[in-house]
């Protein structure tokens, strides 16, 4: 469930990404627009999930370190996913888009991978 809901907003971000940068934003500007946009939901969504987990993280009784490292194991998972989702995915479009402009443009002059069009 955490590794499903961390690929939809990842998903989801770089869509929006992607879609503003088709419009003719600059590629920075896009990841950015892609994250602000996609905040307010991947926030309430992560929060309501981790509320959910708060009763096995304080259970106590008949199997209640079960229900507690479960619910530490999930609840941390869902914060790192989150952080993870809000920083690092608009940076690594960034950088992904940025490396496949160039290299796109590159094939499209002619110029071998790993090459520059300068040396020659």
């Amino acid at each position: 469930m955490l590794i499903g809901l961390a690929a939809k907003n990842a998903i989801l971000i770089v869509e929006f990404a992607k879609d503003e940068y088709e419009k003719g934003k600059p590629l920075i500007d896009a990841a950015l627009e892609g994250a602000r946009l996609r905040l307010r939901p991947i926030l309430m969504t992560s929060f309501a999930f981790i509320f959910g987990c708060l009763p096995l993280w304080f259970a106590s009784g008949s199997g209640a370190i079960a229900r507690r490292v479960l619910g530490s194991t999930v609840i941390g998972g869902m914060l790192a996913a989150t952080l993870i989702a809000i920083f690092l995915i608009p940076v690594m479009f960034y950088v992904i888009e940025r490396f496949g402009t160039n290299r796109k443009q590159g094939a499209a002059l002619g110029v071998p991978a790993g090459e520059s069009r300068a040396s020659g």
